[in-house]
């Protein structure tokens, strides 16, 4: 564990790679402000002048994509989003915030939805250096896979097919123009073309979930898939409340929503723990996927989705192309 200014300047000075006269944007909440205030200052150093947005001074959560984030995002050259997720903004705020994100050419954003103090002192710290050693190995495994199996003791037993066609993205926080990536970072990923079997997610969800039901490890929710789509009716969580509001959320948003959009590889071996916060946890030694957006803009998928919700999988083995790279959430790369 390191210091909420050790991850700071990680984000700003080897992530971000902030450089003197840049134009720089912070966007954060009153629930991030301390660690938003950090970053501003952070950069203030650096850059110069920074564009600071609190979202609750545009009304109350969730919001709508204001004009002044809009344009401010069209003129910077470094970005960050350091806030807290609110029901509902995915759709009204974040993706239309990313679009914008994707259109700026130049634009280097990192990503920091859910950031909290602990995560500055754990996943920020990480040593990234071996972060991009291990992404590189991982890429170079699946960069070409036709298919990959996802075993684990829980029952969680799927294969997902995938096109060449569609990139496989490194996602290490080296961010270079043009990008965005989430911090912490540590992962590979793609958008499958199918996924067919069944998928226990005991870690935690994505999107509004994982604060307001934390960890799944005794309540893990089983999806039945079929043509890479969510089966309603097969849907079981020991918490039921949880399971109905999953169930809509597949069902009720999109008619892609209950689509598996991505499938990712995390590749943060300075994390030793899941602690139940999507931001970081996506990032742990394993597999996560995403049912909606597959992130068009990156993987080059010919379809979109209005949500997009993770679900982290916990200690898996991972078979690629009859090739295991992974046993029980160890990595055999070497």
């Amino acid at each position: 564990m390191g210091t909420i200014e050790q991850g700071v300047n990680q984000a700003v000075e080897n992530c971000l790679k902030v450089q003197a006269g840049e134009k720089a944007l912070i966007i954060t909440d009153q629930k991030t402000i301390e660690i938003g205030s950090a970053l501003k200052a952070a950069i203030e150093k650096i850059a110069g002048q920074v564009r600071f947005f609190i979202m609750e001074d545009f009304g109350s959560r969730p919001i709508e994509m204001p004009p002044a984030i809009e344009d401010a995002i069209k003129a910077a050259d470094v970005s960050v989003y350091a806030a807290q997720g609110a029901e509902g903004e995915l759709q009204t705020f974040r993706m239309p915030m990313l679009k914008a994100i994707e259109a700026n050419s130049t634009l280097r954003h990192a990503h920091m939805i859910g950031i909290t103090p602990r995560i500055m002192c754990d996943g920020m710290c990480s040593d990234y250096k071996e972060i991009q050693r291990i992404s590189s190995l991982v890429y170079e495994k699946v960069k070409n896979a036709g298919k990959i199996d996802v075993i684990t003791e829980k029952g969680c037993n799927f294969t997902a097919q995938f096109s060449p066609e569609l990139k496989w993205l490194i996602s290490d926080g080296a961010i270079k123009p043009g990008q965005w990536m989430n911090l912490p970072d540590g992962e590979v990923f793609t958008s499958p073309i199918d996924v067919e079997g069944r998928v226990v997610i005991d870690g935690c969800l994505g999107d509004f979930f994982a604060e307001k039901y934390n960890s799944l490890e005794d309540t893990p929710i089983i999806i039945e898939i079929e043509n890479g789509r969510a089966i309603s009716e097969s849907i079981k969580c020991a918490d039921e409340q949880l399971r109905e509001e999953f169930t809509k959320y597949l069902f009720e948003n999109d008619e892609n929503s209950h689509r598996v959009g991505e499938f990712a590889v995390g590749t943060n071996t300075g994390l030793t723990e899941l602690i139940y916060n999507l931001l970081q946890d996506e990032k742990f030694p394993g597999i996560h996927i995403a049912f909606g957006s597959p992130l068009p803009g990156k993987t080059g998928a010919d379809w979109d989705c209005r949500s997009h919700v993770d679900g982290v999988i916990n200690s898996p083995t991972i078979i690629v192309d009859g090739q295991k790279i992974m046993e029980k959430g160890r990595f055999r790369l070497e």
